[in-house]
């Protein structure tokens, strides 16, 4: 029997994410989706992708799948406003689930990597191979997530005995959530770089080999996610593995 026969429900949970955070399918978010969609499936359920925009996301718009009463519970999958959450929440009696996001004025059942410990461990490993000035890169307002991973590392930091200067903290995005495509023009004093994704990894390299300078061999870096786009050559990124599977 299928979920909706059991339920007298539609047999289909909407996944909400942000328009600019999904991109296209070899995203972070792409890949999580698919997995999401299929565990979804096994359990007799059909998964509905609905795109936020930033427009819908700052009006508080409710969700299509929402409005025309579509679906039996919704998973809200990336970074969100917190007042458009809190508006969601308040608006639907439906089961609401988070992956990937943290609210901690709305609770609600959530499921995020451990970006705090992983990052902990990541650095302390830089640290253990002998890395003193370890900048790190990713824009630390942009998502809860960057965050985890910013104050692991400054924990790992702190700890060590090496003190964190202003510099150190490097951007990696705009305000909407769009990747730079230039991070840095030169090392300076930096013997390692601590990035908030592979994804961001990969386009630090790619400068850094650009302005003459070899990875590890001049300066190292090193990832989060353990995940990059497909044809992305992954050989060399040292990272933090999330499991998506379990997640999903």
């Amino acid at each position: 029997s299928s979920a909706s026969a059991k339920t007298g429900g539609t047999g289909n949970i909407g996944v909400i994410i942000p328009e600019n955070y999904y991109g296209d399918a070899i995203s972070f978010y792409g890949r999580l989706y698919e997995k999401v969609i299929r565990a979804l499936f096994e359990n007799d359920y059909y998964g509905i992708l609905e795109l936020l925009t930033k427009e819908d996301e700052r009006a508080g718009s409710m969700p299509r799948v929402m409005q025309d009463e579509k679906v039996d519970g919704l998973i809200f999958l990336g970074q969100m406003d917190e007042a458009y959450i809190k508006k969601m929440v308040q608006q639907t009696d439906l089961p609401v689930f988070f992956l990937d996001t943290y609210v901690s004025s709305v609770e609600l059942d959530t499921v995020v990597s451990n970006g705090y410990y992983g990052m902990y461990q990541l650095t302390n490993y830089l640290i253990e191979q002998g890395h003193r000035s370890i900048g790190f890169v990713g824009s630390v307002d942009a998502t809860s997530s960057i965050a985890d991973r910013y104050w692991g590392y400054r924990r790992s930091l702190r700890e060590n005995k090496i003190e964190f200067q202003s510099g150190w903290e490097i951007p990696d995005r705009n305000e909407d959530g769009k990747s730079f495509e230039r991070l840095v023009s030169d090392i300076g004093d930096f013997d390692a770089y601590v990035c908030n994704s592979d994804f961001t990894a990969l386009i630090l390299i790619r400068n850094l080999e650009e302005a003459g300078y070899r990875v590890p061999e001049d300066v190292s870096v090193v990832g989060f996610d353990d995940f990059l786009p497909a044809g992305a050559d992954e050989q060399r990124i040292t990272s933090y593995k999330v499991d998506m599977e379990r997640m999903a």
